[in-house]
């Protein structure tokens, strides 16, 4: 392997890792936070669909619009946009019950 390659590597998985990091300062584990960012990601994605609809076709849906800028989302990719979310702290996350041991 060259070591532009390596270099480019070792950069590519600092940032995931990095990203992943900051993430988990928000969830108590790895399963959570997939967990969080899939009831998120359907919320938005009912959101969008919603938007979708003329005005006099819309009716109460759970859907709750996203609560980063909406002029810097892609309204196509509602998981980014739920990882952006609880990256800026935007979504709060509380353990209910411990699980089974």
């Amino acid at each position: 392997m060259t070591i532009e390659k390596e270099r480019n590597r070792n950069h590519m998985s600092k940032s995931v890792f990095g990203d992943l990091d900051v993430l988990l300062e928000h969830a108590d584990s790895k399963f959570s936070l997939v967990n969080i960012v899939t009831k998120r990601a359907r919320q938005l994605n009912n959101w969008i669909r919603v938007q979708q609809l003329p005005a006099t076709d819309r009716r109460e849906y759970f859907a709750s619009e996203p609560l980063v800028d909406p002029e810097t989302i892609n309204p196509n990719k509602p998981v980014s946009i739920a990882l952006d979310e609880i990256a800026d702290g935007k979504i709060e996350y509380r353990r209910t019950r411990e699980g089974i041991k």
